[in-house]
Parts: C-alpha cells; sequence; structure tokens
C-alpha cells in the first residue's frame, strides 16, 4: 500500500470533531511537556552525573554514584527519620481534627454555612503568607503564643519556641497542620454526605446508639474519603519545605532538617546538582511507593 493511499484512510479514522479537540489540546499539551515532563526527565539525566556550579565546565558521568553517596549518607537517613516523624504527626492529627470538624458540619445548626466558609480561610492562605504568620507567632519577643500563656500564668517568661529542638518539629507540624485541616474536613464532609440515611435510620431502629453507629456505618463508609485524605495530606508532609525554610532554616542545629530541607541545601547551597537530583528522585519515588501502599491497604476495606 502506497503512503499516498494510507495518509486519507489515517485522516479519515479521525472524526472531524476528534481532529478539532486534538487541536484545541495542542498547546495545553506542549506547555505540559515544557514545563513538566522535560524537568523531569532532564533532573533524572543530570541525577547521572556529578554537576557542581563549583567546578563549572565539568560535568563527569557517574551513573548510579549519586545514587549510592546519597543512600550511604548518615545525615540524609536522619532526615528521613525526622521526615517520618513529621509526616505521621502531621497526618494522623490532620486525619482525626478534619474528621470531628467534617461531623459537626454535618449537622444542621444556625450559622452552619458561616462556619464552613470560616474555615476555609487557613486553607486559601498562601503557605508562604501562612509560614510568616505563624512565624510572628511564636516569635520570642513579641509572639500571640507567648503573650496568651504569660496572661494565662502557664508560664512566668516568654520562651524562645523555634529554639528548642525538642519542639521544633511538633511547632511546625501544628503550623502545617492549621492549613492542611480544611482540605482534609471538605474531603470528609462530601464523604459523609455519599452515605445513605437509611443506613442510620435502620440502626436507630435496631437500638443502636449514637456510638455504634459511628464506628459500624460512618467510619466503614468513610474509608474511600480516608483513602484519599491520608495519601493526598501524606505526600504534601513528606515532600513540605516552605515551612521548614521560613520558620527555622533547619534549626536549630540540625532539629528540623528534612529530606525536602537536606535537598534544598544540596542543591542550592552546596551548588551540587547531581546529588541534590539524586535525592529529590530518591524523595519522589519513595512518596510514590508510600502512596501506592497506602492506597492498596485501604482498598481492601473498600
Amino acid at each position: 500500500m502506497t503512503s499516498s493511499a494510507a495518509t486519507p484512510r489515517l485522516r479519515g479514522a479521525l472524526s472531524y470533531d476528534e481532529r478539532s479537540a486534538l487541536l484545541f489540546v495542542a498547546p495545553l499539551a506542549a506547555v505540559l511537556l515544557a514545563v513538566a515532563v522535560f524537568p523531569i526527565l532532564y533532573s533524572f539525566y543530570v541525577s547521572l552525573f556529578s554537576l557542581k556550579l563549583t567546578r563549572p565546565g565539568r560535568m563527569p558521568f557517574v551513573g548510579l554514584d549519586n545514587y549510592v553517596a546519597v543512600l550511604s549518607d548518615s545525615h540524609f537517613w536522619l532526615a528521613v527519620e525526622r521526615t517520618a516523624y513529621f509526616s505521621v504527626l502531621s497526618v494522623v492529627a490532620i486525619a482525626v481534627l478534619a474528621l470531628l470538624v467534617a461531623l459537626l458540619l454535618n449537622e444542621e445548626f444556625p450559622g452552619r454555612r458561616a462556619l464552613g466558609a470560616i474555615l476555609l480561610v487557613p486553607w486559601a492562605i498562601p503557605y508562604v503568607a501562612n509560614a510568616l504568620m505563624w512565624k510572628w507567632i511564636y516569635d520570642s519577643n513579641y509572639g500571640a503564643l507567648n503573650g496568651l500563656l504569660y496572661q494565662l500564668d502557664f508560664i512566668n517568661s516568654y520562651m524562645v519556641w523555634l529554639g528548642d529542638a525538642d519542639k521544633t518539629l511538633p511547632l511546625i507540624a501544628n503550623a502545617f497542620v492549621w492549613k492542611e485541616v480544611p482540605l482534609a474536613a471538605i474531603l470528609l464532609l462530601v464523604g459523609l454526605k455519599t452515605i445513605p440515611p437509611d443506613l442510620h435510620a435502620a440502626a436507630k431502629v435496631d437500638g443502636a446508639n449514637a456510638l455504634r453507629r459511628f464506628f459500624h456505618i460512618t467510619l466503614p463508609q468513610l474509608t474511600s474519603a480516608f483513602a484519599l485524605v491520608v495519601v493526598y495530606e501524606t505526600m504534601m508532609a513528606i515532600r513540605h519545605f516552605d515551612l521548614f525554610f521560613i520558620l527555622t532554616e533547619g534549626g536549630p542545629g540540625d532539629a528540623s532538617h528534612v529530606v525536602a530541607w537536606r535537598i534544598y541545601v544540596e542543591t542550592f547551597r552546596s551548588l551540587s546538582f547531581g546529588t541534590g537530583a539524586a535525592m529529590a528522585y530518591v524523595l519522589a519515588l519513595a512518596t510514590l511507593a508510600l502512596a501506592y501502599a497506602i492506597i492498596r491497604v485501604l482498598a481492601r476495606r473498600i
């Protein structure tokens, strides 16, 4: 078959609407390739080389040596431990608080819509603005937290909250939870709205109290919504950087050196783009693997 005969047949394989759709989608696809796909592929390419801006002009190919260096670095594994601690603490707190908020908003009471709108304010605040706000709240000289606790006689003098290595990660997690709870609550509220009222009505007829209805009807029906919340918030917590950069810059000492901060330091302070890219890929792959594992575990209960 000649190419001239094949061309009309290929054109005929797509309808006019399909060709029009491809024409309109092409610019978006080109933008996605330029701003998303290309950087991902190029960063992997960079991770296979020893690229340091402190020695311009030299970029030897090292293969997987950067990955070996990252995985054999004790500081990296300490950062992994801190990231895991921060992520577990944040996600558990978000899930519990979001469930309580969703249960509250699912009830009928005066001002429910206004309360729901107010609860969305933290989620609408940009991450940088949220970090600056909490930096002022935690400030050791004029912070609102010190002022409130001092007025209530819980402390005798103002404290340097972010200067305590034992309190740093929980305080950063608190700022992260405050911003993320509204979105998680909305997702769980949507799940609550999908529960058929007949199930609760039948359970009441059978004599089940509110606590039993919650554990035997509400929670099982929210498994899908919980899976979405846990996966999304886990991915957000693992890769979070803004709060660590603005609140502590990895301090005090290395108390808040999480993996995202280590990537920043390795790439933009040490100017080692090869190992920084390798570390970023390790974080990305670990995040995807963890999300897949969570989905598989929760999917068995759906």
